[in-house]
């Protein structure tokens, strides 16, 4: 059971882990329509469950269970009761799902170190710092926000003179101080996008374990092309 506890701390190598995350999608919505896309995702999500992802892999199924058990539903009624239909749309969403399952293990901060060790250009790597780490504080800016028209007594945020003066315009203000402060920061830690030697603090390296993860899902994306 080490290996499992052990998976549950450390996440797969994450360029391994995007490639699996766009090709299981990609694989899922092409060959949606045949029954072996069914085997394909159900194989890939055990493969995925038993690299320790037990508590994201159920959480995710239940949603999938929900949301893709509503739409393939309409889409069996609204096609005449097609067995087909239902199918392909429930491969559809499995897809999207499972790609969102691995996307979840991906840490942000360990993407940008694994692709700054494999010397990709500064301006993806800080491209994609950046946008990974600004919707986490644009969700504490509205937080902020709303917080501060509660303690003012603003009123109903959908009364659209209050959304507009009490939340709009400071909202905008605090996103313009974000960028102002990003770029202070950028600067001040001395990023540059000019082909200059840097050093990876914490450098990313290939185990066992991420060769076979990625070897079961690529022998999984081979067999249902070939099948």
């Amino acid at each position: 059971m080490r290996f499992f506890k052990l998976k549950e701390k450390n996440n797969i190598f994450p360029v391994f882990m995007l490639i699996s995350a766009i090709g299981i999608m990609v694989l899922g919505l092409i060959f949606a329509s045949d029954i072996k896309c069914s085997y394909f995702l159900g194989g890939l999500y055990l493969w995925i469950f038993l690299f320790g992802k037990k508590k994201k892999g159920l959480r995710m199924l239940i949603s999938y269970l929900i949301v893709g058990g509503i739409f393939s539903s309409i889409s069996y009624l609204v096609n005449d009761y097609s067995w087909p239909s239902f199918m392909a749309m429930a491969n559809r969403f499995g897809a999207v799902f499972i790609a969102l399952l691995i996307g979840m293990n991906v840490e942000p901060n360990d993407t940008v170190r694994c692709l700054s060790t494999l010397r990709f250009p500064r301006s993806i790597t800080l491209g994609m710092l950046i946008a990974t780490s600004f919707p986490s504080s644009l969700k504490e800016e509205i937080k902020r926000v709303k917080e501060a028209m509660k303690t003012r007594g603003a009123g109903n945020i959908f009364n659209i003179k209050v959304f507009y003066r009490a939340f709009l315009i400071p909202f905008v203000m605090r996103l313009v101080n974000i960028s102002d402060t990003l770029s202070l920061s950028i600067e001040t830690r001395g990023y540059s996008l000019e082909s200059k030697s840097y050093s990876v603090y914490k450098k990313s390296y290939v185990n066992f374990i991420d060769v076979l993860f990625f070897i079961g899902v690529l022998g999984a994306s081979v067999g249902v092309i070939l099948l």
